[in-house]
């Protein structure tokens, strides 16, 4: 398409900048007080737009892992990036016509399923561009998903909701014009490498691996390693995303008991300001926790980021001071995002390099499923426990941190070898004639 090759640095850059877009999902609490507010939703009826959204989150990305060796990153990231808006769009006319149903469709299904498609393709194309850098690449990558949470709550959000006077329909109008204009052009800087040493070095995998070249990907998905991951992941993702989820109006509580005199805008203001500090720690955990995985292995790193929110969760349940109730959230969203960034490469330390997308896609169902089950269970309790959702809340989490916790003790680092390594096999890989005998 374009008649130079692009430079490496510029696809990094472009590769930033959707994720940083897509991200800004993760600012759904900014919304949830001031959709119940003005359009009378409860707080589940509300909660269950952004479920849809991970949840096609999920789907999309699972499907997205095995269509993009096909497809290519340009056109996966052109349709992302096209229902991504869409979605804003469809749901700024569903707020405008107060129809729940056409909100669920536009925010959540479609805008979700955009999310998916391109959650997936900036972080496999970087690798391909950056052989000998892959990991501080990914991990730049995968940490502006993090922080687009930031880019929503204290910039984009806060001045359409000024422009427009708090009309909502305005602001979801708003957004999806805005981010239309930015991630339509960048998507089309997107492509694969061309085939050179560099880009065969980063297609490489070891050379044992070419002994299960005709292994079907299902019989891994059916180990015992695949499951105790996916669940593993799982209940990481639903005790971070429950609090993800509602963080905003979970602080604007905590305050609410602290300071009773305090006017709903500042408590507002608040949450917003909460959202931004955690999504960069959630951003920063992705390439902390990621390096950290690297020294520790990735099963240890694991066991600390579980367990060490076991603790957390348990002061959360009780923390009255509004300030130390942040400071732990925003640990809870490093954590969160460190689950992100240990995940891939446990993968390929696990099933090896040839069926990483694949296999991380299966895997990223576990965030479908946790995106529905989180943010439902809050936003049940806030409406039948308003006074004890923030415990209960807390409370939940620690039972599913501690199920995560223990099916730590059943995984390892070591590589799944199907077969052994046969002279023929690792003839093939090469693409070396065998002699026939």
């Amino acid at each position: 398409m374009f008649g130079r090759p692009i430079p490496r640095i510029v696809v990094l850059a472009a590769c930033v900048t959707l994720q940083v877009c897509l991200g800004t999902v993760y600012a759904w609490s900014f919304f949830q007080t001031m959709l119940v507010r003005q359009l009378g939703w409860t707080n589940i009826e509300t909660a269950l737009a952004f479920s849809l959204a991970i949840f096609s989150l999920g789907v999309a990305a699972a499907w997205a892992g095995t269509a993009l060796p096909r497809l290519g990153p340009r056109k996966l990231a052109l349709a992302g990036s096209a229902l991504f808006c869409g979605g804003y769009v469809i749901a700024s006319l569903a707020l405008a016509m107060d129809h729940l149903l056409l909100f669920y469709l536009g925010y959540g299904v479609i805008g979700g399923a955009g999310i998916g498609l391109g959650y997936v393709t900036p972080v496999a194309t970087v690798a391909k561009w950056f052989p000998d850098r892959k990991g501080l690449a990914t991990g730049t990558v995968v940490m502006g998903f993090g922080i687009g949470a930031l880019l929503l709550s204290k910039l984009l959000a806060p001045v359409l909701v000024v422009y427009s006077e708090g009309d909502l329909p305005t602001v979801f109008l708003g957004l999806g014009i805005v981010f239309a204009c930015i991630l339509l052009p960048t998507s089309l800087l997107l492509s694969d490498p061309e085939q050179g040493p560099a880009a065969a070095a980063a297609a490489s995998p070891r050379a044992y691996e070419s002994d299960d070249a005709d292994v079907k990907v299902r019989e891994y998905l059916l180990s015992q390693e695949f499951s105790c991951m996916w669940v593993v992941f799982f209940c990481n993702i639903a005790a971070g995303i429950s609090v993800i989820s509602f963080q905003s109006a979970l602080l604007q509580d905590v305050w609410g008991l602290a300071a009773p005199t305090l006017e709903p805008e500042t408590l507002a203001a608040y949450g917003a300001t909460l959202i931004a500090a955690s999504s960069v720690c959630n951003g920063v955990g992705r390439l902390f926790w990621g390096l950290l995985s690297d020294r520790l292995g990735r099963v240890r790193v694991w066991r600390i980021l579980l367990g060490s929110q076991l603790v957390v969760f348990g002061v959360l349940m009780t923390e009255q001071n509004p300030w130390v109730f942040s400071v732990l959230v925003c640990y809870v969203l490093l954590c969160f995002g460190g689950g992100f960034a240990t995940m891939p490469s446990f993968i390929v330390d696990v099933f090896g390099n040839r069926r990483m997308s694949t296999i991380y896609g299966a895997i990223l169902t576990a965030w479908a499923a946790a995106g529905i089950i989180g943010p439902l269970y809050v936003g049940y309790l806030k409406d039948q426990y308003p006074n004890r959702a923030v415990t209960y809340c807390f409370l939940i989490g620690i039972l599913m941190l501690g199920v995560g916790y223990v099916f730590t003790y059943l995984l390892n680092d070591q590589r799944i070898l199907v077969r052994r390594p046969t002279v023929e096999g690792t003839l093939r890989y090469f693409n070396i004639p065998v002699p026939r005998t």
